[in-house]
Order: structure tokens, then C-alpha cells, then sequence
């Protein structure tokens, strides 16, 4: 893969490069414009891969804030055509790495060493490169270790960042007045403690002793002394990513072991800790040769406030979905439901959000789970196509639910779609024999 000898620090380089990108979206709206002008039935398929690939070609080479957000959406399988979460997935760990003088010169002045004087070897090609940093192996005092550097100037790039793609999400969350500030300062919060790689340590330190008893799962030793703001040093660990194990496995009890794992790990945090790792993509964790799960990245933690957390688990019970005054209770205190919305809104927004909720907490209704069966994502694309279609609820405000909404359905979103591609079968209340 190319390697990258340069990447835009300042607002004005970043920004112009951005631009450059609008110009060739222009272009290929008025290629697609054309060729249907001649052809009634020609499709969107070959504008949405033009897009895309432009696009993430932009994003590739300014990587930090703006490539994590496209890596973000990626995710969503839902919401954007099949061509842009083919492309923005690739922003998880397949992205051209820094060249190794550039490496070299960002240890420098992270560290305030070049690598040789720390370490016994030091791979100056990186073995993974994704939005914010990329991975180097090297070896010290005999061990294998996993050395991660973060992007130069992503850090002081993300607010300006995050403000060139919000007019974009505005416009695709339908987001209107002042209140959906609060979102977008939440994203840019969590981003900026990505780029705080001695948080992350801390972070991964703490969650990793919290979490050592649950069974076929493992994490790597961190070395905070080999570690800075900009860059960390941990055990290196061998396995594939889970989406590589997902495409080869044809064991089902591997996939269930995997599945199960996963599944504790996130409930474990989720109720026990009350703090979960928000960021759950295929490139954060690896699958060893016993089938067991390794959870290598800890930048992105959301704490789960009391409460938040009370409310939005009282909605996982099918009892309490379905009692109507209860439900829109719950919707009131989650900021689903405002003070100031018409009865037209309440009435529509309870109806939708009844439809979403007794959907994605099915898996919670019962003993086990098979994250394999095709009807439940048959439902969950059948319900985000009627909506994304809706026109009625494109007049209404979209600035719907707490702020803790975004990384906590983003988690259970992305743990959903991992367990999907394991095609894996889980008992749903396991984890509860590991709580302390």
C-alpha cells in the first residue's frame, strides 16, 4: 500500500482539500444527471460508489476526526447506501500508513527519542494503519510488543474537523435549532479523549483488570513507560480481526465461543461497571487460535450515567414497552419526547420509537439469542427503510434523545452487526455468573 509522506495539518490545508472533494461530487452528479436524462431507469449505484470513493479518498489522506466519523458511519448498515459502508469500513484498519521518515520524525517529536533508542526493533513498516493512529512492531528485552503512533495534528484538527462535517449531518439527521449542539459536542469530547493516549492507557489498564475473570476473553499488558500522549507500547498479540475469523469460520461453536465472549465483556460493562467500550468495530478486536476474543483498543469509553442508564434499561422489558402511559414516560425523561412538542409529534414520535424499541431489545425478551436469524435484520432494514422514506418525519425536528444516546446505540448497534457477521447463538443472561 502507498504510504503517506504528508498529511494536511492546518484548517486552511484541510479545508481546501475538502473542497476539492465537493468539486468532484459536483462532477459526478452531472454525469449521473446526464446519463438519466437518456435513461429513465439508470440507477443511483454507480453515482453512490463515485461518491463514496471520492469521498474516502479525501478522508484517507486527511485521516484523523473526519476519516473516524466516515468509520462511525460505516457501521450504520441502515442508513447509508451499500457503497459508502463498503468504502468507509475500510477507514477501521486499511488505511495508507505513514511513510517510515515521517514515522520516524512523529516519534521524535512525540517521544523526544527516534524508535531505535527506545526499543531492541522497531518495524518501520506499520502492520495497521487506521483513522487516528497506526501500529508498529517492535521487540524489547526479548518481548513482542504493538507500538501505536497517532497522526500528526490530529488532535488540534478536530474541532475544525467536526465543523466542516456538520452541515452534512445536519442535513442527514434532520437536525434543526440550537439544541443539536449538544451532540456534536459529545462526539467532539469523546474524539478528543481518543487522541489521549495516556487516558487510553489508564482506561485500558483499568477495564482489562475489571474485566480478566470472564472466561475466553484476553487482553495485551500496557507499558506506560514506553507510552506518551501520542503514543503507546503494549503487548503484541497474535490473531485475526474478527471480521477475518467471521469471513473463514465454519465451526459454530468457535462462533458461538467468540460470540459469547464478546456478549459478556459488553454486558459486563454495561451493568457492572457502568462504563462500556463505545467503539465496537472489527478492527478492535482479534480472534487467537483457542477461539478466544482480544479486545486491543480502549480509546473510546462512554460512562453510562445512573441517570440514563435506569431508564433506557427499564425500556428493554417487553412489559414495560408495552404499557403505553409508562413507555412515554420513559420517553420524556430519555428527551425522546419534549415539552414543547405538538400532539401530533408526541403521538408520532411514540409510535416510531415503540416500533424501534420493541425491535432492537428482542434480544433482551429472551434466554437466547441467534444473531444469525435473517428476520430480525429482515425487521430492523424493513423499519430503517420506511422511516428513512418517511416525508412526514423529514418537517419535524430530529434533535430526539439524551446525548448519551449516541455512543450507547452506537455500541449496541456495533456489538449487534459483530454478532451478526459471527453468525453466532448466545444465552443472553450468562454474564450475570460474572458479576462481582
Amino acid at each position: 500500500m502507498k504510504t503517506i509522506d504528508k498529511i494536511p495539518t492546518g484548517k486552511i490545508g484541510r479545508t481546501s482539500k475538502l473542497m476539492q472533494t465537493g468539486v468532484k461530487l459536483g462532477g459526478n452528479y452531472l454525469k449521473y444527471y446526464s446519463k438519466k436524462a437518456f435513461n429513465p431507469d439508470y440507477t443511483r449505484d454507480e453515482l453512490d460508489q463515485s461518491n463514496a470513493d471520492d469521498i474516502y479518498d479525501s478522508l484517507k489522506s486527511l485521516k484523523g476526526s473526519a476519516l473516524k466519523v466516515a468509520q462511525m458511519l460505516s457501521m450504520e448498515k441502515s442508513l447509508l447506501p451499500n457503497a459508502y459502508v463498503e468504502k468507509f469500513s475500510l477507514a477501521q484498519f486499511s488505511v495508507p500508513p505513514l511513510s517510515a521518515p515521517l514515522v520516524r520524525k512523529t516519534f521524535k517529536k512525540y517521544n523526544g527519542a527516534y524508535p531505535e533508542d527506545l526499543y531492541d526493533k522497531f518495524a518501520s513498516e506499520s502492520v495497521n494503519a487506521a483513522s487516528i493512529g497506526q501500529v508498529h512492531k517492535a521487540e524489547k528485552d526479548g518481548k513482542k510488543l504493538a507500538v501505536k503512533i497517532q497522526y500528526p495534528g490530529v488532535a488540534d484538527s478536530i474541532s475544525s474537523d467536526l465543523a466542516m462535517v456538520k452541515p452534512i449531518a445536519t442535513r442527514m439527521f434532520n437536525l434543526q435549532g440550537k439544541d443539536s449542539a449538544k451532540y456534536f459536542k459529545e462526539v467532539e469530547g469523546k474524539l478528543l479523549e481518543e487522541t489521549d493516549y495516556i487516558l487510553e492507557v489508564k482506561q485500558s489498564k483499568e477495564i482489562s483488570e475489571a474485566c480478566a475473570h470472564i472466561p475466553n476473553l484476553k487482553f495485551p499488558k500496557y507499558y506506560e513507560e514506553l507510552s506518551s500522549e501520542r503514543i503507546i507500547t503494549m503487548d503484541w498479540m497474535n490473531g485475526k480481526h474478527l471480521s477475518e475469523f467471521a469471513k473463514k469460520n465454519t465451526d459454530q461453536n468457535k462462533a458461538n465461543k467468540v460470540g459469547q465472549a464478546l456478549w459478556d465483556f459488553y454486558m459486563y460493562q454495561m451493568h457492572g461497571l457502568k462504563e462500556v467500550h463505545a467503539d465496537p468495530h472489527p478492527g478492535n478486536f482479534l480472534i487467537d487460535k483457542e477461539a478466544n476474543l482480544i479486545a486491543i483498543d480502549f480509546g473510546c469509553i462512554k460512562k453510562v450515567p445512573e441517570d440514563f442508564y435506569v431508564p433506557y434499561f427499564e425500556l428493554a422489558n417487553k412489559e414495560n414497552i408495552n404499557n403505553s402511559e409508562f413507555f412515554n414516560a420513559k420517553l420524556f425523561e430519555l428527551e425522546i419526547l419534549r415539552e414543547d412538542d405538538s400532539e401530533r409529534e408526541i403521538k408520532y414520535f411514540s409510535k416510531l420509537f415503540y416500533e424501534m424499541l420493541s425491535l432492537f431489545t428482542s434480544p433482551f425478551h429472551e434466554e437466547n439469542f441467534d444473531f444469525a436469524d435473517e428476520s430480525f435484520w429482515n425487521s430492523i432494514t424493513t423499519l430503517s427503510e420506511k422511516y428513512s422514506k418517511d416525508t412526514e418525519l423529514r418537517k419535524m425536528n430530529g434533535n430526539r434523545g439524551s446525548k448519551h444516546f449516541l455512543y450507547i446505540n452506537r455500541t449496541f448497534f456495533g456489538l449487534y452487526n459483530l454478532l451478526h457477521d459471527l453468525q453466532a447463538k448466545i444465552e443472553v443472561n450468562k454474564f450475570r455468573n460474572y458479576m462481582l
